[in-house]
């Protein structure tokens, strides 16, 4: 019913940004609880920013934190992650994903883990190398 569409992702120098965009479509009626995830060859999957339907409760990686930004748009359906001071070791696949949180999930930390996603798009690579 719902897809979801990343885009963004490129070749950056080490210290540059990049702002990436995910759109879920589909019909839904509902905000969705959006996230973003990357996976890097041979690595895990692992939680990089997650938003809540209303976009006032965000969650971040330590890893990531200070220098990315999660933020959505609910008149687009659209979420963003804007990656700035990038390092060689943000180069990953980035995946963005969408949950409509029927079973009414109060804590954002909840949306860390992948397997509470119903949606996900294909990935963008993100590649940070000088």
């Amino acid at each position: 019913q719902v897809q979801v569409v990343e885009s963004g992702g490129g070749l950056v120098q080490p210290g540059g940004s990049l702002r990436l965009s995910c759109v879920a479509s589909g019909g839904t009626r509902s905000s969705l609880v959006m996230g973003w995830f990357r996976q890097a060859p041979g690595k895990e999957r692992e939680s990089v920013a997650a938003i809540s339907r209303g976009g006032l409760t965000i969650y971040y990686a330590d890893s990531v934190k200070g220098r990315f930004t999660i933020s959505r748009d609910n008149a687009k359906n659209t979420v963003y992650l804007q990656m700035n001071d990038l390092r060689p070791e943000d180069t990953a696949v980035y995946f963005c994903a969408a949950d409509p949180n029927l079973g009414g999930v109060s804590s954002i930390r909840y949306y860390r883990h992948s397997d509470n996603y119903m949606y996900w798009g294909q990935g963008t690579q993100v590649t940070v190398s000088s």
